[in-house]
């Protein structure tokens, strides 16, 4: 389903919900509170500016009483959009999102990588993929990269450990040029990097990616993944826990100049890999 197409099924889903809240007699706040949301909430999914989680569209069904309505088309509306279910949450609230912090053990995130290291990656999780399915998967997160050279783009900082500069994924030209590209983007102040170098030692999170999204007009939200898997969470206490634990390894990470240089000169090391080999 194209963007297009997939956008005009999600406002038919918010029309929807919005004719059928009326006919129940019942205002945004009235439902939200039901489904545990706010009044706010409904009216963004009513105006399909954010997309429910699959247990909020269960919820509508039962207090609007429309026999599974909502869940299916849910259901249906994922299923054809390009991310893994756990994931397509998540690519809607980057979208929305004020400011983005991730930590990254040993892969680049997805919102700087460039098509080649994409490639690569997908290539070492896919090895017995077609071509076809492997462009796709790269066409896919090139339009989420699209997110950070917006003029409205978020605010966007980012902790890698050392450990995602040394790995060289797809070879080294492949990392030099992916690390290139993510000085290019430090020096023209469209993100933060800090790098936590080896030399840190022990630090929270390890060996666990984080990402934390702040939102003008909801609470911040965390994503974290696991293998096929992933989850948002945004309890207050795990929110305060989680964001603890970042500022401990922002702490203990090199400054962003100290960073900018430590990624060109890894950029340099994986370039005198390829010019000796």
């Amino acid at each position: 389903m194209a963007n297009g197409s997939r956008q005009a099924a999600w406002e038919f889903f918010g029309a929807e919900l919005k004719r059928r809240r009326e006919n129940a007699a019942l205002t945004q706040a009235e439902l939200g509170a039901r489904v545990f949301v706010s009044g706010g909430y409904i009216g963004q999914f009513e105006q399909a500016i954010r997309k429910p989680q699959l247990d909020v569209a269960q919820r509508i069904d039962e207090i609007l009483q429309t026999d599974g309505f909502f869940e299916r088309l849910w259901k249906k509306l994922i299923k054809e959009q390009p991310y893994a279910a756990y994931f397509a949450h998540v690519v809607e609230l980057e979208r929305l999102a004020t400011e983005i912090y991730e930590y990254a053990p040993t892969v680049i995130p997805g919102l700087l990588q460039t098509p080649e290291y994409a490639r690569a990656v997908f290539l070492a999780g896919n090895p017995f993929a077609t071509d076809e399915y492997i462009e796709d998967l790269v066409r896919v997160r090139m339009d989420r990269t699209r997110l950070l050279k917006d003029a409205t783009r978020p605010k966007y900082w980012a902790v890698l450990h050392e450990t995602a500069l040394r790995i060289p994924v797809g070879g080294p030209a492949i990392m030099a040029h992916q690390l290139e590209y993510i000085a290019s983007l430090m020096r023209e102040r469209k993100v933060v990097m800090q790098v936590l170098p080896f030399a840190a030692g022990a630090h929270p999170r390890m060996g666990k990616m984080m990402k934390l999204m702040n939102f003008e007009d909801a609470p911040p939200t965390i994503y974290t993944e696991g293998v096929a898997s992933g989850s948002l969470l945004d309890d207050p206490t795990l929110v305060r826990r989680t964001w603890a634990s970042y500022d401990h390894i922002r702490a203990a990470a090199l400054s962003p100049e100290a960073s900018l240089a430590l990624i060109e000169s890894a950029a340099e090391d994986h370039r005198r890999c390829v010019s000796t080999s």
